[in-house]
């Protein structure tokens, strides 16, 4: 079968998906990211360990870009026996999670602090994720721009190579041309199989965020994209 693909690739995937921007933390989540930080957050200068960084041998949820970490908290309190390992570039995002952490007492929330195209290949164990969540990604909406998009091959690939068997890869957004790009892309890799017929039907233990509901004010049309990676490998 003929694969799709995108012919406007990044060559360097060292370009930023990106762009660093001051952020503002209230008084309580500073004191978050400035007591909390070392606690929760995880180096990155190895590969990591999901057990010894959880203490347990429970399903590990990967979120990449968790914003603010509301989503990320309220899954976490829901379902206490799965960890989720939160990836953000963000200093603000960061400390709104540590303070929900706080706020919630949460245990089985742990932070990457981050570009996950970077970090990723060099610290996350193949073959291990249950899942990966990447909910409203920077759209980069003009052509000049596509070579920033997150999802992208072959970043595509390195997420597949971080799930185990069966594990799925969940990717929501509201602008309807990085949709039909990250199906295209999601479809193009090896081992990943679409579990829809194109886009996904919601997933109804989703939270909504803040971004949705920015979207769905601007009459976007949410589309959610539901891939697995096949039990036989790549």
């Amino acid at each position: 079968m003929q694969q799709l693909v995108n012919t406007e690739r990044p060559e360097n995937r060292c370009i930023k998906s990106y762009v660093l921007r001051s952020g503002r933390m209230s008084d309580a989540q500073k004191r978050s990211y400035e007591n909390l930080h070392s606690r929760y957050c995880i180096p990155v200068s190895e590969k990591i360990n999901y057990e010894n960084i959880f203490g347990n041998s429970n399903p590990v949820i990967i979120e990449i870009g968790f914003g603010s970490g509301s989503v990320t908290a309220a899954l976490a309190a829901e379902n206490p026996a799965v960890n989720y390992l939160g990836i953000e570039v963000f200093k603000a995002g960061i400390g709104k999670l540590l303070w929900e952490i706080e706020k919630r007492n949460l245990d089985n929330i742990r932070i990457i602090e981050g570009d996950a195209a970077e970090i990723l290949p060099k610290i996350l164990p193949e073959e291990m994720a249950a899942g990966i969540h990447v909910f409203f990604p920077d759209p980069w909406p003009k052509k000049r721009h596509h070579k920033r998009r997150l999802i992208t091959r072959p970043f595509t690939d390195t997420l597949c190579d971080c799930l185990s068997q069966g594990g799925y890869i969940y990717m929501v957004t509201d602008w309807e041309d990085y949709a039909g790009w990250a199906l295209k892309e999601f479809s193009a890799t090896p081992g990943l199989i679409n579990q829809y017929e194109g886009f996904a039907s919601p997933q109804e233990w989703r939270p909504g965020t803040r971004f949705e509901a920015k979207g769905l004010n601007k009459n976007h049309q949410i589309r959610e994209l539901f891939f697995k990676r096949e039990n036989n490998g790549r």
